[in-house]
C-alpha cells in the first residue's frame, strides 16, 4: 500500500464531498431533519455524502470494509483495512448554518490508523496525514503549540447529550477552566477540535461518548503533528473506547490533572 497516493486520492474525494455538502447547505431548511435519537440529527444530507465518500473509497481500496456512521456501506467484517468515515461531522452545527463541520475519513490497518483527512467545509481546510509522514494543512507542515501551562492555554471540552449523566463533572470542568486558562471552547465538531489542536490554534481537547468516525482521522493527524493522544486513563483505547484527549506534550500531565 502507498498510504501517500491514497491519502492524495482521499482528499480529492474530501473535496468534493465538502463542495456538495456547501452546496446544499444554501436553503437547507429544518424541516429536512430527522432525529435518530434525542438531540441526535442527521438528514438527507449527511446520508447522501456517505454514500458518496463509500462509492469513492472502494475504487481506491476495493478490499477494505466500512466503519461509517450512517450504516450505508453495511457492517464491517474481520478485513485487514477499514475505512473509518463521518460524512458531516458537526450536524447539528450545519442544520443551523454554524462552522465548523468536517468531512472525516480514516483507513485503518488492523488497529491502527495509516490515513487520516479531515476536511472544514466553511474554511475549506484540508487537514490530513498518512503513516509516517509530517501533518498538513492545506499542503503545509503543521505542529502543535508549545504552550507550556493551563493558564496560558486555549482548552476545548467537548459534550455529547448521550453523557448527560456526567453533566456536573462536565460543567465543573468548564468552570475550573473558564477561571484558569486562557480560554474553554466547545465548537461541536470533534474533529475540527482535534485539527485544531494539531495545528496550534488550540491547546488541548478532551470528550467522551465518541465514536471512531469522530476521532481516527484526527487522532492520526494529530499525532503526526506532535500531540499526546490517549484515552482518559493515558492508555491507545481512543479510537473505540469512546473517549480522547489531546493535548500538547508539554500541557498533557497538567490538563489531564485538573479534569474529573
Amino acid at each position: 500500500m502507498n498510504y501517500e497516493e491514497i491519502c492524495d486520492r482521499v482528499r480529492t474525494l474530501a473535496r468534493q464531498a465538502g463542495e456538495y455538502i456547501a452546496q446544499q447547505r444554501d436553503g437547507f431548511s429544518f424541516d429536512k431533519v430527522e432525529f435518530k435519537g434525542l438531540h441526535d440529527m442527521v438528514s438527507y444530507v449527511d446520508k447522501e455524502t456517505e454514500k458518496m465518500v463509500v462509492a469513492g473509497l472502494r475504487e481506491i481500496v476495493p478490499q477494505a470494509g466500512f466503519i461509517t456512521e450512517e450504516g450505508t456501506a453495511g457492517k464491517c467484517g474481520d478485513q485487514e483495512y477499514k475505512w473509518v468515515i463521518d460524512p458531516l461531522d458537526g450536524t447539528t452545527n450545519f442544520v443551523h448554518g454554524l462552522p465548523p463541520y468536517c468531512v472525516s475519513i480514516a483507513l485503518m490497518r488492523e488497529e491502527r490508523v495509516v490515513v487520516g483527512v479531515i476536511y472544514e467545509v466553511t474554511l475549506r481546510e484540508m487537514f490530513y496525514a498518512w503513516e509516517g509522514s509530517p501533518a498538513y494543512l492545506n499542503g503545509r507542515p503543521i505542529r502543535v503549540s508549545q504552550v507550556k501551562s493551563v493558564d496560558k492555554a486555549l482548552v476545548a471540552i467537548g459534550f455529547s447529550h448521550s453523557a448527560i449523566a456526567n453533566v456536573e463533572q462536565y460543567l465543573d470542568n468548564v468552570a475550573y477552566f473558564q477561571k484558569n486558562s486562557d480560554g474553554i471552547r466547545r465548537t461541536g465538531s470533534a474533529a475540527a477540535n482535534i485539527a485544531y489542536v494539531a495545528c496550534g490554534r488550540m491547546d488541548a481537547f478532551s470528550q467522551e461518548k465518541l465514536s471512531p468516525w469522530d476521532v481516527a482521522a484526527g487522532a492520526l493527524i494529530a499525532r503526526q503533528a506532535g500531540a499526546r493522544v490517549t484515552d482518559f486513563a493515558g492508555g491507545d483505547n481512543y479510537i473505540f473506547g469512546r473517549q480522547i484527549t489531546v493535548a500538547n506534550p508539554d500541557l498533557y500531565d497538567e490538563f489531564t490533572s485538573v479534569l474529573k
